[in-house]
């Protein structure tokens, strides 16, 4: 097998350190040998090892990516040293040998015979931008869950506030609930503090207030809504960071935003996941298939075996997803008539990827062209091929027993 790196080293990194493995390849009478040694994982230690790197005369350095612990050491060497970050499935042992030592050794080898494929690492600006996106998510994630736990209190309390509110976040929500914080019980009183159409249920509401709210459910929601409203502060901060560290990706945001269903957080997520720079995707093709929107592909004997889309960024397909929903709500675009179509014949979880793989093509293409989304619009599918459309409707009334003259319109 040809050899591309004749001095390749493997790096196996762990949370106290790093087993590094030096393989040099051989000429003529002299052998391959390799070195392995151990480095802490403190940055005087990493940056040893980045001068003992270069010295060695290492032409490439292949990382396996394990959990966050690959991160100090990435970012030390990357600018000295020709570094790629491996996904451990691409670089997965033989079993019966599954060692620290052996892992490092491991990479050496299919590194220097490169048969591993790099990672994509964002550059700084995109990592700080992913970090508060993914907080951001996170933040509100942790919100939501409070309110989770706070409607459950109130069932405990006998309390249907959410029963009869549409959004138990809602303003008039919030001024039952610190009524009932600071000491109101009486249902006729609570059922007062409705605002707008709320108040044509306060029959309903009066009912659903009568419970049994102790102090200890008291006690309980003051912490609960504390909670919440220490989330609504973070995300507002977040909100602002996000905003500063997008200033230079505003228009990229603008050209994304023009897509259908997809609004400046979608938006946000997609410029911090894929780093905004199509180039380094060669085609749309390379940019959904490291997303996991691409059809999985199983070939053997001249079979072919259908298999689900490989696991992809998490927090990109979620912000996909998002904006999948959104179109499959729609009516008004040509993406959400796709969805439509796909979906009465593929069922709606495979339409939903589908779309999602289509909307990471369009985006590819308007950040690659520097150019808006334009639509086909809704009745795409009907100009494409009316004649299809218009035989398709000639054989259904046919079986319905009908006889049917087409006649083309002036």
């Amino acid at each position: 097998m040809e050899v591309l790196y004749r001095r390749c080293a493997g790096v196996d990194v762990s949370k106290r350190d790093a087993k590094v493995c030096v393989r040099i390849q051989g000429s003529g009478q002299r052998p391959t040998s390799s070195e392995v040694t151990t480095w802490g994982s403190t940055t005087s230690q990493i940056l040893a090892l980045r001068d003992y790197l270069r010295a060695a005369g290492v032409d490439l350095v292949v990382m396996e990516s394990t959990g966050a612990y690959w991160k100090p050491f990435y970012y030390l060497l990357e600018d000295d040293l020709k570094l790629i970050l491996v996904n451990a499935r691409e670089a997965k042992t033989v079993p019966g040998r599954k060692t620290d030592v052996a892992d490092a050794a491991w990479l050496a080898d299919l590194g220097a015979h490169g048969l591993v494929h790099a990672s994509f690492v964002p550059p700084p600006p995109i990592r700080q931008l992913r970090d508060l996106t993914r907080l951001r998510s996170t933040v509100l994630a942790d919100r939501g869950r409070e309110w989770q736990r706070l409607e459950k209190l109130l069932e405990d309390a006998q309390i249907k506030l959410s029963s009869v509110v549409t959004d138990l976040a809602g303003v008039s929500s919030r001024a039952i609930l610190a009524a009932m914080i600071k000491g109101q019980t009486d249902p006729q009183q609570l059922a007062q503090l409705a605002r707008g159409k709320l108040k044509l249920k306060h029959d309903q509401l009066v009912e659903a207030l009568t419970g049994s709210f102790t102090d200890h459910h008291r006690f309980l929601v003051r912490l609960h809504l504390n909670r919440i409203d220490a989330h609504t502060a973070d995300a507002a901060k977040l909100e602002a960071a996000i905003e500063e560290a997008m200033a230079p990706f505003q228009a990229a945001r603008e050209l994304i935003c023009s897509v259908p269903g997809i609004n400046t957080v979608i938006a946000d997520v997609i410029i911090a996941e894929t780093g905004a720079d199509m180039t380094v995707f060669p085609t749309a093709a390379h940019l959904c298939s490291w997303a996991g929107t691409s059809p999985g592909l199983h070939q053997s004997a001249g079979k072919t075996t259908p298999v689900s889309t490989r696991h992809g960024n998490a927090h990109l397909k979620a912000a996909l997803g998002m904006a999948a929903f959104n179109i499959a709500r729609q009516h008004n675009s040509y993406l959400s008539a796709r969805y439509r179509r796909l979906a009465a014949r593929r069922g709606k979880k495979r339409a939903i990827v589908a779309i999602e793989r289509a909307l990471l093509t369009a985006i590819w293409h308007m950040l690659t062209d520097g150019v808006y989304y334009q639509d086909p619009g809704p009745d795409y599918y009907l100009k494409h091929n009316p004649a299809r459309r218009a035989n398709r409707a000639l054989k259904e009334l046919t079986s319905l027993g009908y006889h049917v003259t087409l006649i083309k319109a002036a």
